[in-house]
């Protein structure tokens, strides 16, 4: 099945933000998927993906990580949130490139699975990424907004892009 990717949205920091939102997200996709280019902008920060404002213990995550050396796993569960990098590991030089694949988004009847990937090149970690996440919204609901925020400032000129995904 051929799918399209739609351009929703793009977000270019002009100044440093500890957040960025994508509010009023059309439910006319199958599938959204977030690319996200960014930098810490006074030092190593812990970015995280937030949907409809839910800061609740409604998130689950199991990560994949390796840097060439070493590899490993872990686990959370009930978390208030899903990890976009490697934990500190966005620096202020080098951008973290993130791929977030967030499935069957519009259903209003079973929970949000999202799937995300990414390169740390410049940071404490440089090495790459895969996270499986579910996010269990109240009554299952749809994801109208999503925010990526951060432990501390983002640095101006990341750039957060929001597509949606047609099915063929």
């Amino acid at each position: 099945m051929a799918s399209t990717y739609d351009s929703i949205a793009t977000q270019t920091l002009s100044s440093a933000a500890t957040s960025v939102t994508f509010s009023s997200i059309p439910s006319t996709f199958t599938d959204l998927v977030l690319v996200t280019s960014a930098m810490g902008d006074s030092g190593v920060i812990d970015m995280v993906l937030r949907f409809n404002s839910d800061s609740g213990t409604n998130y689950s995550s199991s990560r994949l990580y390796g840097d060439g050396t070493s590899a490993g796993s872990n686990r959370s569960i009930n978390a208030t949130k899903i990890d976009v990098n490697y934990s500190g590991s966005v620096s202020t030089t080098a951008p973290i490139t993130s791929v977030i694949t967030i499935f069957n988004y519009a259903n209003s009847t079973t929970y949000k699975s999202v799937l995300m990937r990414s390169a740390d090149v410049g940071g404490t970690y440089q090495g790459v990424n895969m996270i499986a996440s579910v996010w269990r919204g109240s009554s299952n609901q749809a994801i109208t907004s999503l925010t990526v925020s951060g432990t501390a400032n983002i640095k101006a000129g990341s750039m957060f892009t929001l597509y949606g995904i047609k099915a063929a």
